[in-house]
């Protein structure tokens, strides 16, 4: 196997389920050194990362816990240095030694940082979906201008990004006149098999046990509405420069299968693999070589047989919103997104049902206006409009 030139590698949110895994597949190849590490307060596992992998940087968004993580730092003899505040994170961003950045930091937190590597002509691995689906246009735009590659380490997002035709240099240059449409694959979520009329009174535990993966609370809801896959289909449209009529959900469990690629003649390639997340976040490092992730190969014949099915839209329909948000772009994505974040938070501390999630998310989409994206502060100001909105409505 060819060897993977060296990298110097930034992570956004490193003590994160991403962040996590991403030092996991690092651990596994010497020729990735890590250059910073971010996260907002966590303090004990960013100073156990760091005494690990001696960062050059180590930032916490939280001046409180900078303060004293600093001190806990000089006090082990440590030579990493200690930034804090949200100015750190482009810093660590678009450092000229830095070659690859890890975005994955959760929330609209992400996006300054990411637009700064963007700008900077990094390697982005991108985890956060927020930075695609409320600024999709502008960081493409950055992306294209300052020559960095955008690699999405969504399992389905990953998937697509392998089956399509090599890209040469540049976000821009992907090949897509040969692809007739791409499918994204969903589980389902916990409640695939359960009758809707049982819906309104399930649990945030029950919403939160995924049958395949295992996530963070608010994805493992967003999973169980389908409203996950709603907004991986806003970001397939924007980073494969895809219509809507180009993009299918089909509901496949079994999670083996991440995403397909349909090509004008009659060929299908799909991604398959375990689902674990090391997979594509090696596959992100290593881009345009492949090196271990560290993960289980796929056994086929051990698994169970693989099944597929349409989604039921009236069942999920907060899919839908996610669909017709690809449609419309400009500022509706970052509504609909902020709208979700609101109602979903609202549901797991038990102040509205589980089908109110989608009320919710429809209320707020169709008292605000879509309108275009010239800025950050465009999008900004549609983020806020709509959690008052929605914080108004619960």
């Amino acid at each position: 196997m060819e060897e993977v030139s060296k990298q110097f590698m930034t992570v956004l949110g490193s003590t994160g389920s991403i962040g996590v895994s991403t030092l996991a597949v690092v651990r596994e190849n010497t020729n990735v050194q890590i250059y910073a590490l971010t996260a907002h307060k966590n303090f004990d596992m960013l100073l156990a990362q760091c005494l690990e992998f001696s960062p050059e940087y180590a930032v916490l968004v939280d001046p409180v816990a900078a303060d004293e993580f600093a001190k806990q730092l000089k006090k082990l003899g440590s030579e990493t240095e200690c930034l804090q505040g949200t100015d750190a994170l482009e810093k660590v961003s678009s450092d000229t030694k830095v070659t690859t950045v890890m975005s994955a930091i959760l929330g609209a937190a992400a996006l300054n940082p990411t637009l700064a590597a963007a700008r900077s002509g990094k390697k982005i691995l991108l985890a956060n979906k927020e930075s695609i689906v409320m600024s999709g246009e502008l960081l493409l735009r950055e992306a294209d201008l300052g020559g960095s590659v955008i690699i999405p380490i969504d399992s389905v997002h990953n998937a697509i990004f392998q089956c399509l035709p090599p890209q040469s240099e540049g976000s821009g240059d992907r090949q897509t006149c040969q692809v007739k449409k791409i499918v994204l694959t969903a589980s389902g979520g916990p409640f695939l098999n359960a009758p809707a009329s049982q819906l309104a009174s399930v649990s945030p535990e029950q919403a939160c046990n995924h049958p395949r993966w295992n996530m963070g609370k608010k994805i493992s809801v967003d999973s169980a509405t389908l409203m996950n896959k709603g907004l991986e289909f806003i970001e397939a449209s924007y980073l494969f420069d895809l219509n809507a009529n180009d993009i299918e959900v089909i509901i496949h469990p079994e999670s083996i299968i991440h995403s397909m690629v349909h090509f004008c003649d009659g060929s299908v390639l799909a991604q398959m693999g375990t689902p674990d997340m090391r997979i594509p976040i090696a596959y992100g490092i290593a881009w345009p070589k492949r090196f271990s992730s560290g993960a289980d190969s796929l056994d086929l014949v051990a698994e169970e047989t693989l099944s597929f099915s349409a989604p039921d839209l009236d069942k999920f329909p907060c899919l839908t919103l996610g669909i017709e948000a690809a449609i419309k772009k400009g500022t509706m994505p970052a509504v609909l997104n902020a709208a979700n974040e609101v109602s979903v938070e609202a549901f797991l501390s038990g102040r509205i049902s589980f089908t109110k999630i989608f009320d919710i998310n429809l209320a707020v989409i169709n008292q605000m206006p879509c309108q275009p994206v010239p800025d950050l502060d465009a999008i900004f100001d549609a983020d806020h409009e709509a959690r008052q909105i929605a914080s108004t409505l619960i």
